[in-house]
């Protein structure tokens, strides 16, 4: 990573008659960098998906791939981007290498050149072996791999993949993170991944921005929001400790800065408070004959700095009177992997 802006938009705007479903949106991803689009469903991540793919033109405002204009020159775009849906479509009665066949030739690629790359490619997603059974009989999470197989017979710089672990069982989505991860750090492509799942996105993406009503709130490494957070003087620290009573919020309660306290389901005590407090708790625990059993300061991992910023938005909107939500798109996409 650290290449090259690669992807870039500048005040892009969609808005459906009173309703703006993607807000000025400026954003830049670097070439070779996996970066996630974070947000809950409404949150604009496929209407911006849909105007990179010059599937739909913006109100206002600029996108570019590869310094070609998404809307303008979609047809070069198109020959550069793959595309992975959240439900991958094949036909249903083609094997998995016919399907490959078919988009090979759909790209142009000669009849050698063609079986030679998918065979290469049944090799790198794990599908040798159901490469010759009918489509139609394979589960998702096989559905998924031979769609990266597909994206990939047109070698594309850029893959974008809405929500590519969605539905996978655990082993399944262990070896799609991996897969996915090598085509940035061993091919150098570049890979925007929409998604909310959380956890899969921290073990994969280089940055993610955070997506709410339309609008991106937050934009950088994992680590680098969590110390945003931090810097604005709000720490949550998770306490267990022995003897359990009420006395121990009482005592924690004196520690000043300590804004409120809530005991949790999984038994911990959650304190918040505007500053890291850590040591007065482990002093004060101590010199008052508690036994301190677990102490975790939280921020640091995705589903908090997620969490907290959604908060920080809804907070915000709600001060500024309210807006409403984005209409459902209606996912249509006329060509996958360059198919028209």
């Amino acid at each position: 990573m650290g290449g090259s802006t690669i992807i870039r938009t500048k005040g892009l705007t969609k808005r459906y008659d009173t309703i703006t479903a993607v807000k000025a949106l400026n954003l830049e991803i670097r070439e070779g960098e996996v970066f996630g689009l974070l947000g809950p469903n409404g949150a604009g991540k496929t209407t911006t998906t849909l105007m990179l793919l010059g599937l739909t033109e913006p109100t206002e405002g600029t996108a570019a791939i590869d310094g070609h204009d998404c809307t303008r020159d979609s047809i070069a775009v198109k020959r550069i981007v793959g595309y992975l849906p959240d439900s991958v479509g094949f036909y249903p009665d083609l094997t998995g290498r016919e399907n490959l066949r078919f988009t090979g030739q759909l790209n142009g690629l000669e009849p050698s050149e063609c079986e030679e790359r998918a065979e290469q490619l049944l090799k790198r997603v794990g599908m040798v072996q159901a490469a010759d059974r009918k489509t139609g009989e394979y589960s998702r999470g096989m559905k998924q791999r031979l769609g990266i197989a597909d994206v990939l017979m047109k070698d594309p710089k850029v893959i974008i993949m809405d929500e590519p672990t969605l539905g996978i069982d655990p082993e399944g989505m262990r070896e799609l993170i991996a897969l996915i991860r090598e085509l940035s750090v061993k091919d150098g492509r570049t890979i925007l991944i929409s998604s909310h799942q959380l956890y899969q996105v921290q073990q994969i993406c280089d940055r993610v921005g955070i997506f709410v009503q339309g609008e991106l709130i937050a934009c950088g490494r994992i680590e680098e929001l969590g110390k945003q957070l931090e810097n604005e003087g709000r720490y949550v620290l998770d306490i267990q400790a022995e003897p359990d009573n009420e006395a121990l919020g009482e005592l924690l309660r004196q520690i000043p800065e300590v804004h409120s306290l809530q005991q949790g389901a999984d038994g911990l005590l959650h304190v918040e408070s505007g500053r890291d407090i850590r040591r007065e708790v482990t002093a004060m625990l101590v010199k008052n004959g508690y036994t301190l059993l677990q102490m975790r300061q939280r921020g640091g991992d995705l589903d908090e700095i997620y969490q907290r910023y959604f908060e920080k938005a809804g907070e915000q909107h709600d001060t500024a009177g309210g807006k409403g939500t984005a209409p459902a798109v209606r996912r249509v996409f006329p060509w996958r992997s360059g198919r028209k």
